[in-house]
Protein backbone atom coordinates (compact mmCIF):
# COMPACT_ATOMS: atom_id res chain seq x y z
CA UNK A 1 0.00 0.00 0.00
CA UNK A 2 1.34 3.64 -1.04
CA UNK A 3 2.10 6.05 1.47
CA UNK A 4 0.31 9.02 2.22
CA UNK A 5 3.27 11.36 0.23
CA UNK A 6 3.37 8.76 -2.56
CA UNK A 7 0.07 8.58 -3.34
CA UNK A 8 -0.11 12.41 -3.35
CA UNK A 9 2.88 12.22 -6.22
CA UNK A 10 1.60 9.63 -8.38
CA UNK A 11 -2.13 11.60 -7.96
CA UNK A 12 -0.38 14.84 -8.97
CA UNK A 13 1.76 13.45 -11.73
CA UNK A 14 -1.49 12.12 -12.96
CA UNK A 15 -3.38 15.33 -12.42
CA UNK A 16 -0.68 17.69 -13.86
CA UNK A 17 -0.17 15.41 -17.47
CA UNK A 18 -4.04 15.95 -17.43
CA UNK A 19 -3.95 19.75 -17.32
CA UNK A 20 -1.46 19.85 -19.56
CA UNK A 21 -2.91 18.07 -22.08
CA UNK A 22 -6.51 20.15 -21.54
CA UNK A 23 -4.28 23.35 -22.29
CA UNK A 24 -3.78 21.63 -25.46
CA UNK A 25 -7.60 21.69 -26.07
CA UNK A 26 -8.56 24.13 -24.11
CA UNK A 27 -6.76 26.99 -24.86
CA UNK A 28 -7.53 30.27 -23.94
CA UNK A 29 -10.80 30.34 -22.65
CA UNK A 30 -13.26 29.71 -19.55
CA UNK A 31 -14.21 26.66 -19.32
CA UNK A 32 -17.60 25.96 -16.46
CA UNK A 33 -19.27 22.45 -17.22
CA UNK A 34 -18.01 19.38 -19.01
CA UNK A 35 -20.98 18.13 -21.31
CA UNK A 36 -20.03 14.64 -22.73
CA UNK A 37 -16.89 15.37 -22.23
CA UNK A 38 -16.20 18.38 -23.49
CA UNK A 39 -15.94 21.43 -21.14
CA UNK A 40 -18.28 24.22 -22.38
CA UNK A 41 -17.25 28.12 -22.82
CA UNK A 42 -18.32 31.06 -20.57
CA UNK A 43 -18.24 34.62 -20.78
CA UNK A 44 -15.40 36.59 -19.69
CA UNK A 45 -17.60 37.81 -16.78
CA UNK A 46 -18.94 34.36 -15.17
CA UNK A 47 -18.35 33.75 -11.96
CA UNK A 48 -15.80 30.61 -12.53
CA UNK A 49 -13.36 32.61 -15.49
CA UNK A 50 -10.48 32.65 -12.81
CA UNK A 51 -10.40 28.72 -12.28
CA UNK A 52 -8.58 27.86 -15.18
CA UNK A 53 -6.07 30.31 -15.07
CA UNK A 54 -5.61 29.26 -11.65
CA UNK A 55 -5.27 25.75 -12.52
CA UNK A 56 -2.55 26.94 -15.02
CA UNK A 57 -0.99 28.81 -12.72
CA UNK A 58 -0.89 25.97 -10.02
CA UNK A 59 0.34 23.22 -12.45
CA UNK A 60 2.75 26.15 -13.80
CA UNK A 61 4.11 26.95 -9.95
CA UNK A 62 4.80 22.58 -9.56
CA UNK A 63 6.08 21.99 -12.86
CA UNK A 64 7.83 25.20 -13.94
CA UNK A 65 5.55 24.85 -17.78
CA UNK A 66 7.13 28.30 -19.54
CA UNK A 67 3.95 27.49 -22.09
CA UNK A 68 1.40 26.87 -18.68
CA UNK A 69 2.13 30.09 -17.60
CA UNK A 70 1.57 32.20 -20.88
CA UNK A 71 -1.69 30.46 -22.01
CA UNK A 72 -2.64 31.38 -18.04
CA UNK A 73 -1.88 35.58 -18.69
CA UNK A 74 -3.21 35.18 -21.93
CA UNK A 75 -6.80 34.10 -19.77
CA UNK A 76 -6.25 36.80 -17.24
CA UNK A 77 -5.83 39.10 -20.19
CA UNK A 78 -8.47 38.25 -21.71
CA UNK A 79 -10.84 38.70 -18.47
CA UNK A 80 -10.38 42.58 -18.68
CA UNK A 81 -13.22 42.59 -20.98
CA UNK A 82 -15.29 41.44 -17.74
CA UNK A 83 -13.05 44.09 -15.80
CA UNK A 84 -14.18 46.97 -18.63
CA UNK A 85 -17.82 46.31 -19.00
CA UNK A 86 -18.23 46.66 -14.81
CA UNK A 87 -21.90 45.77 -14.72
CA UNK A 88 -22.09 42.80 -15.19
CA UNK A 89 -19.49 42.06 -11.96
CA UNK A 90 -20.97 41.13 -8.37
CA UNK A 91 -19.41 39.35 -5.68
CA UNK A 92 -17.58 36.80 -7.46
CA UNK A 93 -14.82 38.73 -8.11
CA UNK A 94 -12.61 37.02 -5.73
CA UNK A 95 -13.20 34.01 -7.09
CA UNK A 96 -12.53 35.44 -10.65
CA UNK A 97 -9.10 37.29 -9.65
CA UNK A 98 -7.47 35.87 -7.08
CA UNK A 99 -7.01 32.68 -8.95
CA UNK A 100 -5.65 34.62 -11.80
CA UNK A 101 -4.09 38.09 -11.27
CA UNK A 102 -3.16 37.48 -7.37
CA UNK A 103 -1.53 33.67 -8.43
CA UNK A 104 -0.05 36.00 -11.28
CA UNK A 105 1.38 38.36 -9.38
CA UNK A 106 2.67 35.91 -6.65
CA UNK A 107 4.24 33.91 -9.22
CA UNK A 108 5.85 36.41 -11.15
CA UNK A 109 5.50 40.13 -9.49
CA UNK A 110 3.75 41.00 -12.52
CA UNK A 111 2.58 44.78 -11.78
CA UNK A 112 -0.28 44.65 -14.67
CA UNK A 113 -1.84 41.64 -12.69
CA UNK A 114 -1.46 43.76 -9.28
CA UNK A 115 -3.44 46.20 -10.31
CA UNK A 116 -6.17 44.21 -11.77
CA UNK A 117 -6.64 42.63 -8.50
CA UNK A 118 -6.61 45.65 -6.33
CA UNK A 119 -9.25 47.08 -8.95
CA UNK A 120 -11.46 44.13 -8.46
CA UNK A 121 -10.53 44.15 -4.67
CA UNK A 122 -11.99 47.57 -4.99
CA UNK A 123 -14.95 46.46 -6.89
CA UNK A 124 -16.14 44.25 -4.09
CA UNK A 125 -15.56 46.32 -1.44
CA UNK A 126 -17.95 48.61 -3.16
CA UNK A 127 -20.71 46.12 -2.56
CA UNK A 128 -20.28 46.46 0.73
CA UNK A 129 -23.77 47.36 2.73
CA UNK A 130 -22.60 49.14 5.86
CA UNK A 131 -26.29 48.94 7.74
CA UNK A 132 -26.02 44.86 7.49
CA UNK A 133 -22.42 44.42 7.45
CA UNK A 134 -22.46 42.00 4.46
CA UNK A 135 -21.04 41.86 0.77
CA UNK A 136 -24.30 42.24 -1.14
CA UNK A 137 -24.36 38.89 -3.68
CA UNK A 138 -25.44 38.92 -7.29
CA UNK A 139 -26.75 41.99 -9.17
CA UNK A 140 -30.54 42.24 -10.25
CA UNK A 141 -31.60 38.44 -9.94
CA UNK A 142 -34.79 36.19 -9.95
CA UNK A 143 -34.43 33.32 -7.69
CA UNK A 144 -37.47 30.78 -6.98
CA UNK A 145 -39.65 33.90 -7.86
CA UNK A 146 -37.62 36.17 -5.14
CA UNK A 147 -37.74 39.44 -6.95
CA UNK A 148 -35.55 41.53 -4.76
CA UNK A 149 -32.18 40.64 -3.68
CA UNK A 150 -30.60 44.05 -2.70
CA UNK A 151 -29.99 42.56 1.03
CA UNK A 152 -29.08 39.14 -0.03
CA UNK A 153 -25.87 37.82 1.04
CA UNK A 154 -24.43 34.27 0.38
CA UNK A 155 -21.75 31.82 2.08
CA UNK A 156 -20.08 31.41 -1.12
CA UNK A 157 -18.59 35.07 -0.40
CA UNK A 158 -16.69 33.56 2.65
CA UNK A 159 -14.08 32.84 -0.25
CA UNK A 160 -14.21 36.26 -2.09
CA UNK A 161 -13.32 38.16 0.98
CA UNK A 162 -9.67 36.73 0.56
CA UNK A 163 -9.08 39.16 -2.31
CA UNK A 164 -10.05 42.33 0.13
CA UNK A 165 -7.61 40.68 2.52
CA UNK A 166 -4.66 40.57 0.14
CA UNK A 167 -5.76 44.21 -0.71
CA UNK A 168 -4.81 45.46 2.83
CA UNK A 169 -1.70 44.07 2.81
CA UNK A 170 -0.84 44.99 -0.68
CA UNK A 171 -1.90 48.89 -0.03
CA UNK A 172 -1.86 49.04 3.54
CA UNK A 173 -5.75 50.71 3.59
CA UNK A 174 -7.23 49.04 6.15
CA UNK A 175 -10.50 49.95 4.65
CA UNK A 176 -10.39 46.57 2.53
CA UNK A 177 -9.70 44.32 5.87
CA UNK A 178 -12.40 45.89 7.70
CA UNK A 179 -14.89 44.84 5.72
CA UNK A 180 -13.77 41.41 5.08
CA UNK A 181 -14.14 41.26 9.27
CA UNK A 182 -17.38 42.76 8.76
CA UNK A 183 -18.86 40.64 6.39
CA UNK A 184 -17.25 37.36 8.24
CA UNK A 185 -18.95 38.33 11.32
CA UNK A 186 -21.76 38.17 9.85
CA UNK A 187 -21.44 35.27 8.59
CA UNK A 188 -20.74 33.72 11.92
CA UNK A 189 -23.74 35.39 13.23
CA UNK A 190 -26.54 34.78 10.51
CA UNK A 191 -25.61 31.87 8.53
CA UNK A 192 -23.86 29.26 10.35
CA UNK A 193 -25.94 27.09 12.63
CA UNK A 194 -25.19 25.24 15.95
CA UNK A 195 -24.76 22.34 14.42
CA UNK A 196 -21.98 23.58 12.06
CA UNK A 197 -24.62 23.46 9.07
CA UNK A 198 -24.47 26.74 6.95
CA UNK A 199 -27.56 28.60 5.12
CA UNK A 200 -26.51 29.27 1.54
CA UNK A 201 -28.84 32.41 1.10
CA UNK A 202 -29.67 34.93 4.04
CA UNK A 203 -31.79 37.82 3.44
CA UNK A 204 -31.21 40.86 5.12
CA UNK A 205 -33.50 44.87 4.53
CA UNK A 206 -31.46 46.47 2.03
CA UNK A 207 -32.22 50.04 3.95
CA UNK A 208 -32.17 49.04 7.98
CA UNK A 209 -29.67 45.86 7.81
CA UNK A 210 -32.16 43.83 9.64
CA UNK A 211 -32.47 40.04 9.48
CA UNK A 212 -35.33 38.87 7.11
CA UNK A 213 -35.10 35.14 5.92
CA UNK A 214 -33.20 32.58 4.65
CA UNK A 215 -33.31 30.85 1.19
CA UNK A 216 -32.35 27.12 0.24
CA UNK A 217 -30.86 28.37 -2.61
CA UNK A 218 -28.86 25.77 -4.41
CA UNK A 219 -29.79 23.56 -1.47
CA UNK A 220 -32.64 21.19 -0.69
CA UNK A 221 -34.49 24.03 1.47
CA UNK A 222 -33.85 26.53 3.81
CA UNK A 223 -33.61 24.51 6.75
CA UNK A 224 -31.01 22.25 4.65
CA UNK A 225 -27.56 21.90 4.89
CA UNK A 226 -25.95 22.28 1.01
CA UNK A 227 -22.93 20.46 0.82
CA UNK A 228 -20.70 23.08 -1.40
CA UNK A 229 -22.05 25.75 0.97
CA UNK A 230 -20.37 23.98 4.09
CA UNK A 231 -16.96 23.59 2.47
CA UNK A 232 -17.16 27.16 1.27
CA UNK A 233 -17.45 27.98 4.90
CA UNK A 234 -14.96 25.55 6.27
CA UNK A 235 -12.04 27.21 4.14
CA UNK A 236 -13.61 30.18 3.98
CA UNK A 237 -13.20 30.84 7.93
CA UNK A 238 -9.87 29.11 7.77
CA UNK A 239 -8.63 31.81 5.54
CA UNK A 240 -10.18 34.74 7.78
CA UNK A 241 -8.05 33.15 10.43
CA UNK A 242 -4.98 32.74 8.65
CA UNK A 243 -5.30 36.54 7.80
CA UNK A 244 -6.38 37.76 11.58
CA UNK A 245 -5.26 35.64 14.22
CA UNK A 246 -8.99 35.91 15.53
CA UNK A 247 -9.88 32.34 17.65
CA UNK A 248 -13.86 33.04 16.32
CA UNK A 249 -12.97 32.41 12.68
CA UNK A 250 -10.74 29.14 13.78
CA UNK A 251 -13.61 27.95 15.90
CA UNK A 252 -16.31 28.13 13.06
CA UNK A 253 -13.68 26.53 10.49
CA UNK A 254 -13.16 24.06 13.05
CA UNK A 255 -17.34 23.44 13.50
CA UNK A 256 -18.08 23.45 10.14
CA UNK A 257 -15.30 21.02 9.55
CA UNK A 258 -16.93 18.75 12.08
CA UNK A 259 -20.20 18.56 10.53
CA UNK A 260 -18.70 18.01 7.09
CA UNK A 261 -16.74 15.07 8.43
CA UNK A 262 -19.76 13.57 10.59
CA UNK A 263 -22.30 13.44 7.60
CA UNK A 264 -19.85 11.70 5.05
CA UNK A 265 -21.31 8.51 3.46
CA UNK A 266 -18.89 5.91 4.20
CA UNK A 267 -17.50 6.18 0.50
CA UNK A 268 -16.47 9.80 0.86
CA UNK A 269 -17.98 11.68 -1.97
CA UNK A 270 -20.42 13.94 -0.07
CA UNK A 271 -24.42 14.01 -1.69
CA UNK A 272 -25.11 17.17 -2.62
CA UNK A 273 -27.21 18.22 0.33
CA UNK A 274 -26.63 16.73 3.60
CA UNK A 275 -29.87 16.94 5.45
CA UNK A 276 -32.14 15.64 2.18
CA UNK A 277 -35.23 13.55 3.07
CA UNK A 278 -34.45 10.53 0.83
CA UNK A 279 -31.33 9.67 -0.69
CA UNK A 280 -32.33 7.28 -3.04
CA UNK A 281 -30.45 8.03 -6.76
CA UNK A 282 -29.46 11.35 -4.68
CA UNK A 283 -26.60 12.53 -6.99
CA UNK A 284 -23.05 13.50 -5.25
CA UNK A 285 -21.21 16.56 -5.42
CA UNK A 286 -17.04 15.44 -6.14
CA UNK A 287 -16.44 19.41 -5.80
CA UNK A 288 -17.61 19.97 -2.22
CA UNK A 289 -15.52 17.33 -1.38
CA UNK A 290 -12.17 18.95 -3.12
CA UNK A 291 -13.16 21.89 -1.19
CA UNK A 292 -13.57 20.71 1.76
CA UNK A 293 -10.22 18.40 1.13
CA UNK A 294 -8.29 22.09 0.45
CA UNK A 295 -10.19 24.17 3.61
CA UNK A 296 -9.12 21.37 5.85
CA UNK A 297 -5.88 21.23 5.19
CA UNK A 298 -5.37 24.62 5.85
CA UNK A 299 -6.76 24.22 9.14
CA UNK A 300 -4.72 21.64 10.00
CA UNK A 301 -1.48 23.37 8.95
CA UNK A 302 -3.37 26.13 11.32
CA UNK A 303 -3.54 24.27 14.29
CA UNK A 304 -0.58 22.17 16.43
CA UNK A 305 -0.16 18.54 15.07
CA UNK A 306 -1.91 17.02 17.83
CA UNK A 307 -5.37 18.68 16.76
CA UNK A 308 -4.58 19.18 12.81
CA UNK A 309 -4.23 15.89 11.87
CA UNK A 310 -8.05 14.75 11.55
CA UNK A 311 -8.34 17.60 9.19
CA UNK A 312 -4.97 16.01 7.35
CA UNK A 313 -6.51 12.76 7.64
CA UNK A 314 -10.07 13.96 6.41
CA UNK A 315 -8.65 15.71 3.43
CA UNK A 316 -6.47 12.48 2.60
CA UNK A 317 -10.10 10.26 2.63
CA UNK A 318 -11.75 12.93 0.69
CA UNK A 319 -8.94 13.58 -2.03
CA UNK A 320 -8.46 9.50 -2.29
CA UNK A 321 -12.41 9.20 -2.85
CA UNK A 322 -11.93 11.50 -5.83
CA UNK A 323 -9.02 9.57 -7.08
CA UNK A 324 -10.73 6.58 -7.37
CA UNK A 325 -14.23 6.96 -8.03
CA UNK A 326 -14.73 10.34 -10.01
CA UNK A 327 -11.45 11.31 -11.54
CA UNK A 328 -10.68 10.97 -15.26
CA UNK A 329 -6.76 11.25 -16.24
CA UNK A 330 -7.04 10.13 -20.07
CA UNK A 331 -9.09 10.89 -22.66
CA UNK A 332 -12.40 10.14 -21.83
CA UNK A 333 -13.36 13.97 -20.18
CA UNK A 334 -11.84 16.44 -21.21
CA UNK A 335 -11.86 17.48 -17.57
CA UNK A 336 -10.61 15.93 -14.48
CA UNK A 337 -13.44 15.48 -11.58
CA UNK A 338 -16.57 13.88 -12.38
CA UNK A 339 -19.63 13.26 -10.41
CA UNK A 340 -19.84 17.31 -9.05
CA UNK A 341 -23.14 18.71 -8.89
CA UNK A 342 -24.00 22.66 -10.07
CA UNK A 343 -27.31 23.60 -8.87
CA UNK A 344 -30.05 20.78 -8.32
CA UNK A 345 -33.20 22.84 -7.40
CA UNK A 346 -33.02 24.40 -11.00
CA UNK A 347 -31.14 21.51 -12.76
CA UNK A 348 -28.29 22.64 -13.89
CA UNK A 349 -24.94 20.65 -14.23
CA UNK A 350 -25.85 17.53 -12.37
CA UNK A 351 -23.86 14.53 -12.25
CA UNK A 352 -20.99 16.34 -14.28
CA UNK A 353 -17.62 18.04 -14.03
CA UNK A 354 -17.20 21.71 -13.12
CA UNK A 355 -14.09 23.29 -13.54
CA UNK A 356 -13.64 24.64 -9.83
CA UNK A 357 -13.79 20.91 -8.72
CA UNK A 358 -10.53 20.64 -11.02
CA UNK A 359 -9.62 23.60 -9.83
CA UNK A 360 -9.39 22.27 -5.91
CA UNK A 361 -8.49 19.13 -6.49
CA UNK A 362 -4.97 19.70 -7.94
CA UNK A 363 -4.93 22.86 -5.36
CA UNK A 364 -5.43 20.23 -2.68
CA UNK A 365 -3.04 18.11 -4.01
CA UNK A 366 -0.09 20.37 -3.85
CA UNK A 367 -0.96 20.86 -0.61
CA UNK A 368 -0.94 17.33 0.39
CA UNK A 369 2.39 17.61 -0.97
CA UNK A 370 3.99 20.46 1.33
CA UNK A 371 3.10 23.72 -0.70
CA UNK A 372 2.28 26.39 1.60
CA UNK A 373 1.19 29.38 -1.38
CA UNK A 374 -2.44 29.74 -1.66
CA UNK A 375 -3.08 32.19 -4.14
CA UNK A 376 -6.32 32.79 -1.79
Amino acid sequence: MLDKQQWAQDAWRRTAGKIKAMSETIGVGFPHASLAGKYDRTAASAWTSGFWPGLLWLAYREEGDESLKRLAQTCEAAQDEALDEFAKLHHDVGFMWCLSAVASYKLTGDEQSKQRALKAASILAGRFNPQGNFIRAWNSYVWRNEKHNEGWAIIDCMMNISLLFWATEETGDARYRHIAVRHADTVLGQFIRPDGSVHHIVCFNAETGERESALGGQGYSPDSAWARGVSWAIYGMAICYRYTGQERYLRASQQTAHYFMANLPEDGIPYWDFRLPDYTDAPRDASAAAIAASGMLLLARLLPADQGGMYERCALRLLQAIDTQCAAYGAEDEAIVRHATGNFPTGKNIDTPLIYGDYFYAEALTGLLGSRQLFW
